[in-house]
């Protein structure tokens, strides 16, 4: 899937729109940070260069004993607010990070969330779970570049170089053409490693949805015994990653090396020419004491900084396919001003309507269907008719190209999303569940349900003849996407949450294919029950459970072929007289889709 291109500014915009509102915590943790960066490294550097120069101009005295303790109690205070502004900072940042990650996950999510059917088809759930980890994560780790790094290294170098001015100028220019020589090399170094982190993050990305996808897929694999080949799938994938992981690693560490002989290079000179001047007596012991800790200071900062970039970017490219996705508009979105959806008779109008799946032939071309209020009725068709592609349309899983689909009199596109499928009741043909109780899954239909209407539910779709089965009763997990529980099992719980719903529309997607003869039989009522004033839409494979519904409607390839109730089909001679003839007398077991594909 193609998204837009986003730079390093957007990322940083997109962290702002939430940061922003937390802009009190912000200035906190900025005057923590500098009061302790400078306490420690700018000020109390000056009272060291005053205790060694007291010490150098006389011999021993309690004179002088006496100023160099006023000097080491200053020292002491001076570290006492250091220490109180860091703490400061920290219990700050504690609060920032922990209001702000959780607002950035809901952000996150909440827009994930609402990208379309079509969206998760072409995308792997594990690596989109991936992106919205990083999304959070790579907050935190941007803000310790930021507090931790970036603005100490700032104010230690204008501190550094103000000090040095009134000092010794020549230090002080010395000094700052060193810093911009570093840090030029650390970003121009950490530029040119960017287009490696951003494979590195993009097959980091494909490794974890390659991994999910053939775990979510375990049964498949045991069953058709492809071990050996998921395994090979997961190396060819993970040798890629670790190949520019290897690439990126050896980069950085070349990088290092080259900063590394810059920073010794300049300490070297700096006690070069220290103790020539000091030889010459240009500067006092302190003086040389003093440039020696700002080039300490300065150094560790700036090795600081080249890791810093080098993160900052790693940081950028690792979040960089989350802000794509956020600034991906959703395919299928609300219009300005849209209404909520009223159900007042169940009325489904198709006009006219067009569909297809991007570039391929068109499923719909000028379809035209209408379903009165309260009627039950069957859809069949071969495979590739639009069967299931009509569910998806009427929930606007996908939208129409032309045409216009309404119900009672209100074009869904003109509603809310949530409202029109909260309208709607779907049974699908594969249940999945989430990995949460029985209670859990079953009171997703309506969450505000009570547990008595939970229970009662659940004995209408006859899901308590095997919960009650299990230790926890309704309490029992049911594992992901439902694991623990057989298919049939699974679809009398969605039964069950349609119960709950207990929606207007109801559309059921062959919600007995999975239940045994046995069980299909006590479930018969509760689909009557469930169907009761409802307009039901029911997608059919087999023709012996629609034989009482009100209307049976036959796709093809070229639209609606047949249409009416089971008598005045069979008595018509046509393809629907011909498949139940097949099916009734027992000629075969195939279902409607394999007999039409014939």
């Amino acid at each position: 899937m193609k998204y837009p291109k986003v730079t390093n500014w957007d990322i940083i915009k997109e962290y702002w729109k939430t940061a922003k509102h937390h802009w009190v915590l912000f200035i906190f943790i900025l005057l923590g940070d500098i009061t302790g960066v400078l306490s420690f490294s700018v000020i109390g550097p000056i009272f060291y260069k005053k205790f060694f120069d007291t010490i150098s101009i006389g011999l021993p005295s309690a004179e002088l004993a006496h100023s160099l303790i006023e000097i080491v109690f200053i020292i002491c205070a001076i570290n006492i607010i250091g220490s109180l502004g860091f703490r400061l900072e920290n219990f700050c940042i504690n609060s920032y990070y922990v209001r702000i990650g959780r607002k950035l996950v809901d952000r996150a999510f909440g827009y994930l969330v609402d990208h379309s059917y079509t969206f998760f088809s072409n995308n792997f759930s594990g690596s989109l779970v991936q992106r919205v980890s990083r999304y959070h994560k790579t907050f935190g780790r941007l803000a310790n570049n930021l507090f931790d790094d970036i603005i100490p290294l700032i104010i230690k170098v204008l501190g550094a170089l103000i000090v040095l001015y009134f000092v010794y100028p020549i230090f002080a220019g010395f000094i700052l053409i060193w810093i911009v020589v570093y840090m030029s090399f650390a970003y121009l170094s950490a530029k040119y490693k960017l287009k490696y982190d951003v494979i590195a993050a993009s097959r980091d990305s494909k490794m974890v949805g390659v991994i999910a996808d053939s775990i979510s897929n375990h049964s498949s694999t045991q069953l058709f015994a492809g071990e050996i080949e998921e395994l090979k799938k997961v190396n060819e994938v993970s040798d890629s990653w670790y190949e520019i992981l290897w690439k990126r690693w050896n980069i950085g560490e070349w990088i290092r090396t080259i900063q590394s002989c810059i920073g010794i290079c300049i300490e070297l000179l700096v006690f070069y020419f220290g103790i020539r001047y000091w030889q010459e007596g240009l500067i006092t012991l302190g003086t040389f004491v003093l440039m020696q800790a700002y080039v300490r200071t300065i150094g560790d900062t700036l090795w600081s900084f080249g890791r810093v970039i080098r993160d900052v970017y790693e940081a950028m490219s690792d979040v960089r396919e989350m802000v794509e996705i956020i600034h991906t508009e959703h395919e299928i979105k609300d219009i300005s001003g849209a209404q909520v959806l009223k159900v007042h008779k169940g009325a489904i109008h198709f006009n006219g309507i067009n569909f297809a799946f991007g570039n391929n032939k068109a499923v719909f071309s000028g379809l035209n269907l209408t379903i009165n209020p309260g009627e039950k009725v069957a859809i069949i068709g071969s495979s590739g008719a639009g069967k299931s592609t009509l569910v998806k349309l009427l929930l606007r899983l996908v939208d129409i190209q032309g045409g216009e689909i309404a119900i009672d009199n209100q074009d869904i596109k003109k509603v809310t999303q949530q409202s029109l499928r909260n309208a709607i009741s779907l049974v699908p043909q594969d249940t999945a569940l989430f990995h949460r109780t029985l209670m859990d899954n079953i009171r997703y239909g309506r969450r505000d349900a009570s547990d008595e209407e939970v229970f009662e539910a659940a004995r209408l779709a006859h899901c308590d003849t095997f919960i009650q089965d299990f230790p926890q009763k309704y309490e029992t997990f049911v594992g992901e996407r439902g694991i623990k529980l057989s298919g049939g099992e699974r679809q009398r719980v969605a039964i069950a949450r349609a119960l709950l719903k207990n929606a207007p529309i109801l559309v059921l997607d062959e919600a007995t294919s999975s239940l045994d003869s046995h069980s299909e039989a006590m479930i018969q009522d509760a689909l009557h029950t469930l169907m009761k004033g409802k307009t039901t839409i029911i997608i059919a494979h087999r023709l012996s459970t629609i034989r009482k519904v009100d209307r049976i409607i036959v796709l093809g390839r070229q639209g609606v072929i047949e249409e009416g109730n089971h008598e005045e089909l069979v008595k018509k001679g046509g393809m629907y007289a011909h498949l139940w003839s097949l099916q009734a007398g027992g000629f075969t077991d195939k279902s409607i889709e394999e007999l039409l594909d014939a």
